[in-house]
């Protein structure tokens, strides 16, 4: 049998591919594709480390304050973003109170609004919790707490701010004075005498009240520290979650432009967590500083 390939099925030295050069052309094919990947993978790299610097310079304290256009201040050793947004919020109250607010005419509008929050808080958080002489006596701190805070939240939601209340720090010098009420200001209304016997419960045993005493005294502490980690731990996930999501339109792009509706939603949710969280704080701190003051209730 003849071993001569039949026309048309065999193949010419000049169509034989040079191994070599395949090899070649393959390696450069990869290292092409390697470095696109490297290229894209480190872009995406760059907008994750954008958007992480962006959602911590918004929670985070810092020295340096981002504006929009990437505009960078530069902040002074004494004072730090967070502390500078205190210096706002106080500067902001304080103007809106001895200049807007006038409790010699008719209140109408922005007036109107904070005489209902004013007559809210003092009737509805102190009085019920502090009774009618301590609630008017006091309603100027819970006021303090409740405006104070409220603006820090809502400061908070405007980009080129930051989160104070989102910084244990702020929220815990808060609780102190709450604690400090609690403890000072029952013995000055009650004497040493009456701050003690707030933890020692009547009609209870002796071998009872050994143990049950330490954890009415530590019992004060542990309602200051709730004050603060609740405060603090609401502000802080509520905007990394909100930022986050808006940031994943600046990582994905036009495909993320549905969670933009989830981003307007959670913006929603947190401008009444808000007024809750500010609500919420002053009601416990009238309630654990009431505790303290009338035990016998």
């Amino acid at each position: 049998m003849s071993n001569v390939a039949a026309p048309g099925h065999g193949h010419s030295p000049a169509e034989i591919a040079d191994p070599h050069a395949a090899l070649e052309a393959g390696a450069d094919a990869a290292q092409a594709a390697v470095g696109h990947a490297a290229e894209h993978l480190a872009v995406e790299v760059d907008k994750g480390a954008a958007l992480t610097e962006y959602v911590l310079g918004h929670v985070a304290n810092s020295y340096e304050w981002h504006l929009p256009f990437g505009v960078h201040i530069n902040l002074p050793p004494w004072l730090s973003l967070h502390a500078l947004m205190l210096v706002i919020v106080s500067t902001a109250l304080v103007a809106l109170f001895s200049m807007l607010y006038r409790r010699d005419r008719v209140p109408s509008g922005l007036t109107n609004l904070l005489e209902t929050l004013i007559v809210f808080v003092r009737d509805d958080i102190c009085i019920p919790n502090l009774g009618k002489e301590d609630g008017r006596r006091l309603a100027p701190l819970i006021l303090t707490f409740f405006f104070f805070i409220l603006g820090l939240n809502l400061i908070g939601l405007i980009p080129i701010f930051a989160t104070a209340t989102g910084n244990v720090n702020v929220t815990g010098a808060l609780a102190l004075i709450t604690l400090s009420m609690m403890i000072f200001g029952a013995i000055l209304k009650n004497g040493i005498g009456g701050f003690i016997g707030t933890f020692i419960p009547h009609g209870v045993p002796l071998p009872v009240l050994v143990i049950l005493t330490p954890i009415e005294f530590i019992g004060i502490f542990i309602k200051a520290f709730a004050l603060m980690i609740r405060l603090f731990a609401n502000l802080l996930a509520g905007h990394i979650a909100l930022f986050c999501i808006i940031g994943l339109l600046y990582v994905v792009g036009i495909a993320a432009l549905p969670a933009l509706g989830m981003a307007v939603g959670i913006y929603c949710l947190e401008i009444f967590v808000a007024f809750l969280q500010a609500y919420v704080f002053s009601l416990l701190s009238a309630m654990f500083i009431g505790m303290m003051l009338h035990p016998e209730h």
